[in-house]
């Protein structure tokens, strides 16, 4: 991958950054923030931490949206001083960025970036595989780690991902999620389960350097750098704009953005709370 650009030079856009850089993701990372020379001073920090961590990327800063032109991926983060693009503004620097770079894939890494993803579909007509937003995955990662705690197992053995809208209307798919390649529901009794959901909840809104992890993660798979799936923020399909709302779904990931999305197979109660959470 040749250029990453990352809108917002706020403690999330700081983060994203640096965990991109680290994992040498792209050749080019630049990091863009309106107010003043804040992203130059955050580039060159973290640039100054190359021989240190041991990466290669080349780290620029600018206050000029523009210089986001070209680049293959655009992760929108947050403002210095001011926070993640909400509402209106949002849909107008969607419509900035689909004017300057037409065929870029847009990651909403922040935890506002359901509403984006949902605006950005409907209003300006975007491809839902190609703006989506990373957040879930921060929860789903450390859904994995509390499961693996209850079970006195380890993270890496957990396979599960979160659906729906955090934090209220979370979901997650018990009845395809294994441990170890056996079925959590035969590890987990219902009222453990059950715990584990309140716990989950509870997780949302993560913090800048879980969603800055969850972004890496997405940015890595359409890389092809992993094949694990992401928990990701995704629009409904064009049939089912007029019915469902964006919420969060496994996805599998590629060079064109979202390639696949794969719903796990839900119990009657899982279903139902999935339909409470998406229709409109």
């Amino acid at each position: 991958m040749r250029e990453i650009a990352v809108f917002g030079a706020g403690e999330l856009g700081g983060a994203v950054a640096h965990a991109l850089a680290r994992r040498e993701i792209a050749r080019t990372i630049r990091l863009i923030d309106e107010r003043g020379t804040v992203a130059k001073g955050k580039a060159l920090d973290i640039a100054q931490a190359a021989p240190v961590e041991g990466f290669a990327t080349q780290l620029e800063g600018a206050n000029d949206l523009s210089f986001a032109a070209g680049a293959d991926i655009i992760v929108v983060a947050d403002r210095f001083g001011v926070g993640e693009w909400t509402g209106d503004e949002a849909l107008v620097l969607l419509r900035r960025t689909t004017q300057m770079t037409r065929h870029a894939i847009v990651v909403c890494a922040g935890t506002s970036g359901r509403e984006m993803v949902d605006r950005g579909v409907r209003d300006l007509h975007l491809s839902r595989a190609r703006l989506f937003g990373s957040a879930p995955e921060a929860v789903a990662g450390t859904a994995r780690a509390i499961t693996a705690l209850a079970l006195n197992g380890s993270a890496r053995d957990i396979a599960l991902s979160v659906l729906g809208i955090p934090p209220t209307q979370t979901v997650i798919p018990w009845e395809d999620a294994t441990a170890g390649g056996f079925a959590l529901v035969r590890q987990l009794d219902e009222p453990a389960r059950r715990r584990l959901d309140m716990r989950i909840a509870a997780l949302w809104p993560p913090g800048p350097y879980a969603l800055a992890a969850a972004a890496a993660h997405v940015l890595a798979a359409i890389d092809g750098r992993s094949r694990r799936l992401a928990s990701c923020f995704v629009a409904p399909a064009a049939a089912d704009l007029g019915r469902r709302r964006t919420a969060a779904v496994p996805v599998r990931l590629g060079p064109g953005g979202i390639t696949q999305v794969l719903m796990p197979r839900l119990s009657g109660a899982e279903q139902v709370a999935f339909d409470n959470a998406t229709l409109l």
